[in-house]
């Protein structure tokens, strides 16, 4: 069953770099949405049982600074997705994700056609 309050968003070319308190790690964003992320590629090193994440997302020459809660997590062979829940929203956020519900409507209205 599905638990979403806002719709995920499939996303491409977005960067993060994750702090778990005790180490840097790079990873990529598989999804987002105003209260959330997906966070892909992460070394399996890092903790995400911390109460709280320091992440900064780079995107499109923006740079988000956040701190998240780590919701769940998928352990791979070498790195693990992690989910999870923005904590305190940045400013410019909610503006940032628009963009890509209005690109997510755009395709669905071409399709139609």
């Amino acid at each position: 069953m599905e638990k979403r309050r806002l719709e995920r968003l499939e996303v491409d070319n977005i960067h993060a770099d994750i702090s778990d308190g005790f180490g840097f790690f790079a990873g990529t964003v598989g999804d987002l949405s105003r209260g959330g992320l997906k966070l892909d590629s992460i070394p399996k090193r890092l903790d995400d049982r911390t109460k709280l994440l320091s992440i900064v997302v780079s995107a499109k020459g923006e740079h988000f600074r956040m701190k998240v809660r780590s919701r769940w997590a998928l352990r791979q062979s070498l790195s693990k997705s992690i989910g999870v829940e923005i904590v305190n929203t940045p400013v410019g956020w909610a503006e940032f994700v628009m963009n890509y519900e209005q690109k997510s409507e755009n395709m669905l209205v071409e399709i139609e056609l």
